[in-house]
C-alpha cells in the first residue's frame, strides 16, 4: 500500500496532479478540491498522504493534504455503493468537522448538493454514518496560526488557482467577481465556481 508520497510538482490538473519523487518516478494522484487549493506552483515540494485502489485495469492513487481527509476518504469508500469518485467529491464539498456535524444533525438536504449524490442517496449515507460518526475526527485542519475566515478563504482559492497555471492577475480577476458575489464562500466552492467559468468560457 503506498500511504504517503513527497516529492516536487511536475504538472496539474483540474482533478489531480502527477508528482516525481526524488527516485524519478511520477505518479499521477487524484485530489480533492481541498487539496487541490494547498498544492504549490509547478516545481514545489508537496507532501500527500495517499491511498491505493487497486482494480483489474488500473490502480488508482488518491491524495490528501491531511491524514484526517484520507482517513475519511477511507471511512466513506467502506459504505456500499458509494465509490472513491463519489467520496472524493464528498471531500472536495466538506471538511471532517463539517460531515461529522452534518451527520450529527442529520442534513441529508446538504449532503445532497455534492454533484452525483441524489436526495435518496444522501439520506442512505447520512444513515450509514451515524455509526462511523467517532472515526470521523474533528478539529481545525489548517496548521497552527493560519488565519480563518473569508481572507484565508480567498488566499487560499488564490493559491488553487496559481497552483493549476494561472498568473496572479488571472487569479485575482477572477476571484474577486465570486467572492464579492458570494462573501461566504470557502475555497473549495470559490475554485470549482472558477473552473466551471472557465469552461463555459472555452465551449
Amino acid at each position: 500500500m503506498i500511504a504517503y508520497l513527497e516529492g516536487r510538482l511536475l504538472d496539474v490538473s483540474a482533478k489531480g496532479c502527477v508528482l516525481l519523487t526524488p527516485g524519478g518516478v511520477g505518479y499521477e494522484i487524484a485530489l480533492p478540491t481541498t487539496a487541490l487549493v494547498t498544492l504549490p506552483q509547478k516545481g514545489g515540494e508537496v507532501q500527500l498522504f495517499t491511498h491505493l485502489i487497486v482494480r483489474e485495469e488500473a490502480l488508482d492513487l488518491y491524495g490528501f493534504a491531511a491524514k484526517d481527509d484520507r482517513d475519511l476518504f477511507r471511512l466513506l469508500i467502506g459504505i456500499d455503493k458509494l465509490g472513491p469518485k463519489k467520496a472524493l467529491a464528498i471531500l472536495s464539498h466538506f471538511r471532517p468537522d463539517h460531515l461529522r456535524e452534518l451527520v450529527l444533525r442529520e442534513d441529508a438536504d446538504t449532503l445532497a448538493t455534492v454533484p452525483g449524490i441524489g436526495p435518496k442517496s444522501a439520506r442512505e449515507i447520512m444513515w450509514k454514518l451515524k455509526d462511523k460518526v467517532a472515526g470521523i475526527k474533528t478539529g481545525p485542519l489548517t496548521a497552527p496560526g493560519a488565519v480563518e475566515g473569508p481572507q484565508s478563504e480567498y488566499a487560499d482559492a488564490l493559491a488553487g488557482m496559481k497552483a493549476l497555471g494561472y498568473t496572479e492577475d488571472e487569479a485575482r480577476g477572477m476571484m474577486r467577481g465570486i467572492f464579492d458575489a458570494e462573501p461566504d464562500i470557502d475555497a473549495s466552492a470559490a475554485l470549482r465556481v472558477a473552473l466551471k467559468k472557465i469552461a463555459a468560457a472555452r465551449t
